[in-house]
């Protein structure tokens, strides 16, 4: 006498378990990489503002007034790149 326990009938849905286990995990993993770099492929944010126009001049005049304090350039290049920076603004 067979004794059927009833497994056969369902291993032919675990095909489908499978595919949901993995599709599942492949949204898992899209999700948590798009929470941890702020949900943006393109590089910009879409929640931060753009800082102010005036901004990144100051910023980088004070950079280039701190590297030549340390001695980084010369006073000629420092002049260079200070004329460069204000035909910037205009």
């Amino acid at each position: 006498m067979m004794w059927d326990t009833g497994m056969g009938a369902g291993m032919g849905w675990m095909w489908l378990f499978w595919i949901l286990l993995i599709v599942g995990t492949v949204v898992l993993v899209v999700v948590l990489v798009k929470a941890f770099t702020g949900g943006s492929t393109d590089g910009s944010r879409q929640g931060g503002s753009a800082p102010a126009t005036g901004a990144l001049p100051r910023r980088s005049r004070q950079i280039l007034e701190e590297r030549y304090a340390g001695g980084e350039i010369s006073t000629e290049e420092y002049n260079e790149r200070l004329r460069t920076l204000e035909d910037g603004d205009r």
